[in-house]
């Protein structure tokens, strides 16, 4: 029998362990979690009755493999949820499955809708270039920006770091406008430093044809108009509790298989000779190891291997960035934004699950509005809001550093600014700090393939996730790449370097056919 070590108890790694089990190959499994939580990033924070998400999970891939998989631990909702029944909304559900307001385990069906928040205006998200748009820009803004597209789609850009990517897109207006100021908000760096990368995957791709067909749909209410763009999806899958819902339960099924997760053990020492690893370091205890998946931050990876590894590939590794967050919860008795969209909810509160904010008077990069996601996230949705303030950071700045009291004042005063509450408001608050939230796109990111190669020479070694490949993956492509490092381990029919090329295209990852 082979003896597994998975490093990191995140998607990547419960998926790797959890699919090693479920196809019964013949090996142990040994998860090592540095924390004292399941779900990595996809956890669900806890605090006096209210459940907050970090970094917002919507359950959405457009690989069947996955969204089967998620269905098989929480079964899609069957009846509708609290409020559902409130505001007797139709509903997004179809067929049988287990009733929220009976069942724990069961996986809800909500509504896509984040939108930007910009000048007390809501924009589409992502920007779309269409006519309620350009409406809410007002005249002057709406001429400039118009000249400024058709300039940027006549005189393109070689594509050379983000900010050409978004010009040639958006025209400079919208890009000084919505992308610029924001864009160095959320990574630190103004978007010449960025690669072109980022964008490819997360920026929905305009033309001036998609604008005008957009217009001509509308005018004429047509609803099946075809070769048009891919659409964005419109509703989404997400766990009765939150994304740490899924990973607990994910986690007891593991442990139910005969695999073994223990808390507090960050991995030190990875003792390697002659391109292989023989055993990790943890806890001042040594775990033998014929195969090692691991999900720990490339820096980490490397400044952890017993071995000798040449000046630059160190180099690379330890010159790699992260961009780190915090979320403030913060619940309120109510909003003051309105909400004018069609869609009713409890309290009346806006739809959104995301707002994005477009202010440089503020700190907060992102509000989630957690009633929204689940209102069983929030222990009184009839007569609470529970928000989530989203403010990037770098690990040890003064943002990161500031004292909770101070954070809670900072939150209290954006959303004030932005309209949304009047002082005193605030009902409680709580701050959860993100380490190595984001994998960067600069820096020594230029260089990763090199440090790819090194790794893939270690023979027994698989490097799974986002930090454990450094690539801005959604949560169902660190998974896929766990469960292709599976099928390589039980069949070789798949090459090592095929799990690397997992979500390498470039395209954005929430459309639908």
């Amino acid at each position: 029998m082979k003896k597994v070590v998975i490093i990191g108890a995140g998607p990547a790694g419960l998926s790797a362990a959890h699919d090693l089990l479920h196809k019964q190959y013949d090996c142990s499994v040994l998860v090592l979690e540095a924390s004292d939580s399941i779900g990595g990033i996809s956890r669900t924070v806890q605090y006096h009755g209210n459940r907050m998400d970090i970094g917002g999970h919507r359950f959405f891939s457009k690989n069947s493999e996955v969204m089967q998989w998620w269905q098989e631990r929480l079964p899609l909702q069957g009846a509708p949820a609290l409020d559902e029944r409130i505001v007797q909304s139709k509903p997004l559900w179809t067929g049988e499955g287990p009733d929220p307001e009976i069942e724990d385990k069961v996986m809800l069906v909500r509504r896509r809708l984040s939108r930007i928040f910009f000048e007390g205006h809501f924009f589409d998200y992502p920007l779309q270039l269409k006519f309620s748009t350009l409406y809410n820009l007002g005249i002057k803004n709406t001429v400039t920006s118009g000249i400024s597209y058709c300039t940027a789609q006549i005189c393109k850009r070689e594509e050379k770091n983000l900010e050409d990517f978004l010009i040639n897109r958006f025209g400079k207006k919208l890009y000084s406008l919505f992308f610029e100021s924001y864009t160095k908000k959320v990574w630190g760096r103004h978007p010449k430093e960025l690669s072109p990368d980022w964008g490819a995957q997360r920026i929905r791709n305009i033309s001036l044809t998609c604008i005008l067909l957009d217009a001509i749909k509308n005018y004429f209410n047509l609803k099946n108009f075809k070769n048009t763009e891919t659409s964005l999806i419109n509703e989404f899958w997400y766990p009765k509790f939150g994304p740490g819902q899924l990973w607990e339960c994910t986690a007891q099924e593991i442990q139910n298989m005969g695999g073994k997760i223990l808390y507090n053990h960050p991995v030190t020492t990875i003792d390697c000779k002659d391109g292989k690893i023989n055993g990790v370091q943890s806890q001042g205890e040594f775990f033998p190891a014929d195969i090692v998946i691991s999900s720990m931050p490339l820096k980490n990876l490397i400044s952890s291997l017993v071995i000798n590894i040449p000046k630059d590939i160190r180099n690379i590794a330890n010159n790699l960035e992260y961009r780190d967050f915090m979320t403030i919860g913060v619940l309120v008795p109510k909003l003051l934004l309105k909400n004018t969209t069609q869609y009713a909810t409890v309290g009346n509160i806006i739809p959104d699950s995301w707002l994005y904010i477009q202010d440089k008077n503020v700190h907060v990069g992102r509000v989630q509005i957690f009633n929204n996601w689940s209102p069983y996230l929030v222990q009184n949705p009839k007569d609470t809001v529970w928000l989530g303030l989203e403010y990037f950071c770098n690990e040890g700045d003064s943002l990161w550093n500031m004292p909770d009291s101070v954070c809670f004042d900072m939150a209290e005063k954006d959303l004030i600014h932005l309209g949304m509450i009047t002082k005193g408001d605030i009902l409680d608050a709580h701050c959860v700090r993100v380490q190595k939230a984001y994998p960067t796109y600069y820096g020594e990111y230029k260089n990763i393939n090199i440090l790819r190669e090194f790794l893939l020479s270690i023979d027994n070694l698989y490097c799974v996730g986002r930090n454990g490949q450094h690539r801005y993956n959604n949560m169902d492509h660190s998974m896929l790449t766990s469960f292709r490092t599976v099928e390589h381990i039980c069949n070789k029919n798949i090459t090592k370097q095929s799990i690397w090329d997992i979500n390498a295209d470039a395209q954005y990852h929430e459309t639908t056919s």
